[in-house]
């Protein structure tokens, strides 16, 4: 891995952890808001829509970031180039 997409894997994580921190913040407010005026039970306009949108948008982001990353990437390409590889018999 060369620097600079080492550099740009670096910035995209340090900005899912920042998203990450930020839904916490919030989820903890939403939620406690809640809590305090005890109505724990599930409001769509209540901010509860919102924070699972937020999540399902975090889901995709960390998938892509740490499971599908360049690395299985490459190592993808390379199997496939190895299967499409022919010998030649003469």
């Amino acid at each position: 891995m060369d620097y600079n997409s080492a550099y740009n894997r670096v910035q995209k994580v340090k900005k899912f952890y920042k998203n990450l921190m930020w839904f916490g913040i919030i989820s903890a407010i939403i939620i406690g808001n809640d809590w305090f005026n005890d109505e724990l039970r599930y409001q769509i306009f209540g901010g509860h829509l919102f924070l699972g949108i937020w999540a399902l948008i975090l889901v995709m982001k960390a998938t892509s970031l740490f499971i599908f990353n360049d690395e299985w990437e490459k190592g993808i390409i390379e199997k496939e180039a190895e299967k499409n590889k022919k010998t030649i018999d003469f």
